[in-house]
């Protein structure tokens, strides 16, 4: 008995051990947060984490935003607008959105993306207007809010007074007399004008589509003024202009050098064929300038696609002939060297000045009303490089 009683006791004691550990485990717990005061601190040390995403936003919103509204989106011409504006975009340190419609037809779409570019209170507007009587209304809310408003490419033709602020283009007339100047680089043209005479004059002539629209008169005047300075320093007063009302001007002496202007009654192209037969038909033709596309067309119809252009067997080997803008057919009677070369507008140059002078407008700086995109000259040896091929849109 005493030895159950020994095995109880023993019993008893093992209970009260155990009974003591989990009483001091628990006894323990309120100091343990105090021990463990670090990790308490942990919503602390994560501060600076929970501010980066604050940062994020405050750094992009110290960029000017300018929403850019073209004529269309999917034309290669527009996507190199796009390729200057991003550009310029980057150099200067803003953020841009692109928009346009999917075609120059789409007069409500563009007018919906003005609309929704507008709504976001941008820093400044670059817009390219397919109709300046639609957007009046934006263009108004635009110059109250303070937003100012850049044009490109045609720009906003009559807008209202003071709300547009510049606008980036082309300057057509240097664009036609840059033809001029590279017409009379070419050496047959120049003795063929150094050699003409009051009884066997030159004659260099002009297709234009129409003597209203402001971008081919522009060209026209262009080309007509810079090839009369050029052939008057080599026949002083023997300049005449001819074939058109809005354009002719007698020489001051006998005609030695005839600029003939042929312009069709519609912008039909069998209108602009008949004309350009008509031009081929004119005695000592040396030279031909075409000032858009359908002038274009229609002497590339008149001669076999181009090739009675050819410069070794066609029926017109000797004459030269430069064009304007950069249409699929016009590039191939360049690069066969049937047309001596074209004059493209610089698409890259319209995105990015229009960009640059957006900045400036936004920064308070005065700019011109008018800023020139530029020209370039290309023809079979150039058209390939980079720099020229990014413009040679269809």
């Amino acid at each position: 008995m005493r030895k159950k009683l020994l095995v109880l006791v023993a019993l008893l004691l093992m209970a009260s051990m155990v009974f003591t550990a989990c009483g001091g485990g628990a006894g323990t717990t309120p100091e343990e947060p105090a021990a463990e005061t670090p990790a308490a601190e942990t919503p602390a040390e994560e501060t600076p984490a929970e501010e980066t995403p604050a940062e994020t936003p405050a750094d992009s919103g110290d960029k000017p935003y300018i929403a850019i509204i073209s004529k269309g989106f999917q034309h290669q011409f527009w996507q190199t607008v796009l390729k200057g504006s991003e550009d310029a975009a980057k150099e200067l340190n803003v953020d841009i959105t692109f928009d346009g419609p999917p075609s120059e037809s789409d007069i409500q779409v563009q007018l919906d993306q003005l609309n929704a570019a507008l709504g976001k209170n941008p820093d400044a507007v670059c817009l390219a207007a397919l109709d300046t009587e639609s957007v009046t209304a934006q263009l108004l809310e635009a110059k109250e809010k303070g937003i100012p408003v850049i044009g490109f490419d045609s720009g906003v033709p009559n807008a209202p007074e003071g709300t547009i602020v510049s606008t980036a283009s082309t300057d057509n007339e240097k664009g036609g007399a840059i033809a001029a100047e590279e017409i009379f680089k070419v050496e047959s043209v120049k003795q063929a004008i150094e050699n003409a005479t009051p009884d066997n004059p030159v004659v260099l002539g002009v297709i234009s589509q129409d003597a209203t629209s402001a971008s081919v008169v522009g060209r026209t005047v262009g080309f007509l003024t810079k090839a009369k300075e050029l052939a008057e320093a080599i026949h002083p007063g023997g300049v005449a202009i001819t074939g058109h009302d809005k354009y002719n001007e007698d020489a001051e002496g006998d005609m030695v050098v005839e600029l003939h202007v042929q312009i069709p009654p519609t912008t039909n192209m069998q209108d602009a064929q008949a004309v350009a037969q008509a031009m081929l038909e004119k005695k000592n033709l040396v030279a031909v300038f075409m000032s858009n596309e359908l002038a274009v067309g229609g002497v590339l119809a008149a001669t076999s696609d181009g090739q009675d252009l050819d410069r070794e067997n066609g029926k017109y080997k000797d004459l030269i002939a430069v064009g304007f803008d950069a249409g699929a057919n016009q590039k191939t009677a360049v690069r066969n060297r049937w047309f001596y070369g074209a004059i493209t507008q610089d698409p890259y140059q319209i995105g990015y000045k229009a960009v640059e002078l957006a900045v400036k407008a936004i920064n308070g700086e005065e700019v011109p009303e008018i800023v020139d995109t530029g020209c370039q000259f290309y023809n079979a040896d150039n058209m390939d490089d980079p720099s020229i091929a990014q413009l040679l849109y269809d």
